[in-house]
């Protein structure tokens, strides 16, 4: 009988323990995760979105470990580019004008090298930083958004309007963070790594 009383004991513990581990494995609302307060789907936002600044270190550090999220989650990120101040204003002119004449977003290369030149070490100019622009956008026969004419800033300013849209109704006033299915935004800072977060876009992805 004890053995039988111990051996019952056993079971429900090991239970606990793998209940607990499925409790921890799940990422929670309010530390992984939360909901927005509106529903940005009507903004035809890609399932998986990145929301950043190439005036944020931190998103910068991000775009080396985008490719292994994408690949673990199984989806190409979308990106908006935020607009809360007058540096991410800058950022957000040299990104879109570069999407308006790609018609996606740059790839990786051209990201660094976005990324490069707008996070120029002190000391640099204001001339520095456009003639990093310049080659950016020419190298790719592009044209640099220092050249543009009045119907390319006109159509420039439509994409920024729409992404500071995004950003306010949906109240992301903090970068790096992926918007998943238009609903929830993750808290990057509630994950120990890239696995972590690319575990939360997975989940999210699952959800109604």
């Amino acid at each position: 009988m004890k053995k039988f009383i111990k051996h019952t004991l056993g079971i429900m513990a090991a239970l606990l323990v793998l209940a607990g581990c499925s409790d921890n494995s799940t990422p929670k609302e309010g530390v992984q995760y939360q909901a927005l307060p509106v529903n940005l789907a009507t903004y035809r936002l890609a399932p998986v979105t990145e929301v950043f600044s190439l005036t944020c270190g931190h998103c910068r550090s991000m775009e080396d470990v985008i490719p292994e999220l994408e690949k673990m989650v199984g989806q190409q990120f979308g990106r908006v580019h935020v607009t809360f101040n007058q540096g991410a204003q800058i950022g957000a002119m040299f990104f879109y004008s570069a999407v308006m004449q790609l018609g996606h977003n740059p790839d990786h290369d051209m990201m660094q090298e976005l990324f490069a030149a707008v996070q120029m070490a002190e000391g640099s100019t204001l001339t520095d930083q456009k003639n990093a622009i310049d080659k950016a956008f020419h190298d790719r026969n592009l044209v640099s958004p220092y050249e543009f004419d009045e119907a390319q800033q006109k159509q420039l300013f439509v994409l920024m309007k729409t992404a500071d849209e995004i950003s306010q109704k949906g109240q992301i006033n903090s970068v790096p963070t992926f918007v998943v299915n238009g609903k929830y935004m993750v808290l990057t800072a509630g994950h120990e790594n890239a696995e972590g977060i690319g575990k939360t876009i997975s989940y999210l992805l699952t959800q109604p």
